[in-house]
């Protein structure tokens, strides 16, 4: 069976419970959030896309 997530809903999760165990403070939480929607908008997002593409293809092709 595969599974597709979106990384966007996968470190939104992450951040999330951060900030429900309050192990990341509200402030914190809505720094990241703005800084991910403007990067997001930049010339950088499509090597970061690139490269967790990458990173996740890397993943799933080892075998154990």
């Amino acid at each position: 069976m595969v599974l597709n997530l979106s990384a966007v809903f996968v470190l939104g999760v992450a951040v999330f419970f951060l900030l429900r165990a309050r192990a990341l403070p509200a402030g914190a939480g809505f720094v990241a959030m703005l800084f991910g929607f403007f990067l997001a908008s930049t010339g950088a997002a499509g090597p970061i896309n690139r490269g967790v593409a990458a990173f996740i293809t890397a993943l799933s092709d080892l075998t154990l």
